[in-house]
This record gives C-alpha cells, structure tokens and sequence, in this order.
C-alpha cells in the first residue's frame, strides 16, 4: 500500500535535487549586455560581440545569439551566477556554435571558471576548471576540445572527437558523472563516453616497468638464425659488371688521338650478389622479452576526478581568423534529461526550418549567378558582332579609289 507513495517521494526528492545553475538564450534584446562582462586584458585587440541571428535562421528571434562581426580578433567575454558544487551530482553543460562563414580557423568552445575569474582581465592564461567545445583551423584541427584542470595543471582527453565542419547550428553537450564517467553529444547524440582516469592522464599509471628487471644476457629473442651448415656455392662470387661482350670500337677510333679502346660495362647477368647463409628456425628462440610490470607507488586512486567544488562562471575566450560564430542556448545543469529536453526547445525548434532558409539562398544565388553568366554570355556575342561589322566597313573603305592631292 506504501508503494506509491514511496515512489512519489523519490519522484519528489529527484525533482527538488535537479537544478538548473545557468541557462543563456539571449531572448531579452540588449539586455543581456548587463550580465556579460567584456575583457579588457591589456596586449590583445578585442572583438565586440553583437547579438544576431545571422544571415539564415529557423526564427528571427529565437535563433539569436552572441556573434563575433569582426576578423582576426580576440574575444573575450564572460558572465557569473550563483556559486555551486556538482558533488554527488551530475554536471551538464550545454550551448549551441553555429560557424554560419564557414569558418577556416578558429575556436568555438566555452570555459567554465571558479569565482577567482577576474573578469574584466580574462584572458588565455586565466584559470579555467573545464573547456569544452569545437575547435576548427585548416582540415586538420576538426575536434571537439574536453580539457579539465586537475591540481593546477590542464589535461586534454586522449581521444579525437571530430565536431561539425558546416555552416549550420550544432548542440554540444558534456555530461560529468558523479561515478567519473562522462559522455559528450552533439546534437543529442552521443559521439563519445567513458571514464575519465582511462582517457585522462590525471593520474600516474597504475603499473610501471620493474626498474630492477633486466633481460637475462642469454634470452635470445631472435626467431630466426643463419643456417650455420649452409655453405656458398663455389660459382657465386661473380663481379657486379662485366665488359659488353657485343661492343666493338668503332671504325673512326684512333688511339694515338683518343687512347687505348675499351668496351663499355654492363651488368652481369650472373651476379648474385652478396652470399648469406638461409634463415632457419632459432631453436634457442624464447620469444620477445616483457618487462615486469610492478605496482607504481606514486599511484593513488581519486574518487573525485569529476567534482568542482565551486563553479562561478562561463565565459568564451576566442581567437578568430574569419568571424561570424554565434553562440546561444547556453545551458549548465545537474539534469540530464531537462538538458536534453531543453536542447529540443532551443535547437531542436529551429535547426531544420535553418536549413530550409539557408538552401532557399543558395537556389537564388545559384539562379542569381546563371542570369549573370548569360547576360554577360550575350554581351560578349554582341561585341563579337560589333566588331565583324567594323571589319566590313574596314574591308568596304579598302576597295574605294585613295585621293590623289597633286590633280
């Protein structure tokens, strides 16, 4: 009979634990220049974000965002909230990158900051806890960035995740788990999981080479041996070149002019080559030798690789060659199902009425650039007429009698 109500407590305690820390959707106009601090970090030309929902959308104003308008610039640019802990809890960050000029080199990731972020100094050096995010520059930078810092020092995942190359909105999605693990998506899917001590070297190795261990003077790892019954041929040694039998000196040599004659070489044909006894199975062949393996005492297991016990703020710390990214949808939680949920309401709303626009321009640039191609097809076949009249009139006034001044 309690069953039901055991369940709605769980039900009632999940939904009281589940929070939403920062979510970012640009949706109030230039308000949000209020809640974003621009970095002033002296040695570096900024770019100013503006909001805009690009060249195409799905919606005029839900597909806007923070874009960087300018090339080759710097951008920095950060907003804090309410201090947090994700202990025993999941963390999701989330946000939408749209690279809309096809971009060639530059980044397109967030990072994550504690409350010492100084904001108005932020800049590449700024302590970060996480940075997540594409990272693009020429075809062979492709990838998603997964970066934590772990006792001060910064470690990239070991594997590749390849990101989204084309102009349209994508939805990158991080999930840390309290039982450190972890799985990235795009476009809420997953692209990549696992554990973060197995694709992270926080750690030392669990294991080492014994430093004690040697391989033994008389371990032959040599599978095979020369045939040490084998024996040369007696007809084997022959030189590599030989005189061309079929030459003869010409008639015109004269040796008294052009020195004693001598025919040219060519290759022997019977040459074989340097001699080497036949291999044959080492019978004293142990294999190859494995280092011992032993326990590394400076190994020690973390439990915690996943927690951050203070997380402040988020902020995007640029570098753009060709500019035009727009950021949106920021979105940072403990719930991975209301992530989801959410990126369906954002992203999912607009990506595919996006698309719709953005081949709807293509089709009238394609046909734009068609009418032009022929009108300037029809100009030069005038021009080609134009000309093969000038020609007749010139060949006309060639036939006609010159003037003659002296009658």
């Amino acid at each position: 009979m309690y069953r039901p109500v055991l369940i709605f407590c769980l039900l009632a305690v999940s939904l009281v634990n589940a929070k939403v820390f920062f979510e970012e959707r640009f949706s109030d106009g230039d308000a949000w220049e209020s809640r974003w601090v621009q970095s002033k970090h002296s040695g570096k030309e900024f770019g100013a974000f503006k909001l805009s929902a690009g060249k195409f959308y799905g919606d005029a104003e839900a597909s806007k965002g923070i874009q960087t308008p300018e090339d080759a610039r710097f951008y920095g640019l950060s907003t804090k909230f309410e201090p947090f802990s994700n202990e025993e809890k999941p963390l999701v960050i989330q946000f939408s990158v749209k690279h809309e000029q096809n971009i060639d080199c530059g980044g397109g990731y967030l990072k994550v900051f504690d409350c010492s972020l100084d904001q108005k100094d932020m800049h590449g050096d700024s302590p970060y806890l996480i940075m997540f995010g594409p990272d693009i520059c020429g075809p062979g930078t492709k990838r998603v960035h997964v970066i934590f810092s772990y006792k001060g020092q910064n470690h990239l995942i070991k594997k590749e995740i390849r990101c989204k190359d084309d102009v349209f909105s994508h939805l990158y999605t991080l999930i840390v788990n309290p039982d450190n693990t972890y799985e990235v998506k795009i476009d809420n899917e997953k692209v990549e999981s696992g554990e973060l001590e197995a694709d992270w070297d926080f750690l030392p190795p669990k294991e080492i080479k014994d430093p004690d261990a040697k391989k033994p003077e008389d371990w032959d790892d040599r599978a095979t041996i020369p045939d040490p019954d084998d024996t040369k041929p007696e007809d084997w040694d022959q030189p590599e070149h030989i005189a061309d039998p079929d030459a003869t000196k010409p008639e015109d040599w004269d040796d008294e002019m052009d020195g004693e004659w001598e025919p040219p070489m060519i290759d022997n044909p019977e040459y074989k080559g340097e001699w080497k006894p036949k291999p044959i199975d080492n019978p004293d062949f142990k294999g190859a030798w494995i280092h011992p393996m032993i326990e590394n005492p400076e190994y020690s297991p973390d439990s915690s690789l996943y927690l951050r016990k203070e997380i402040c703020a988020v902020g995007l710390d640029l570098w753009q060659v060709k500019s035009g990214t727009i950021f949106d949808n920021f979105l940072i939680t403990n719930d991975i199902e209301e992530a989801k949920k959410i990126g369906e309401e954002t992203w999912g709303a607009i990506k595919d009425a996006e698309k719709k626009m953005k081949d709807e321009q293509d089709e009238e640039e394609r046909k734009k650039a068609e009418a032009e191609a022929k009108t300037a097809g029809d100009a030069d076949e005038d021009d080609d007429e134009d000309e093969d009249d000038d020609d007749l009139d010139i060949d006309m006034g060639d036939d006609s009698e010159p003037d003659h001044d002296e009658l």
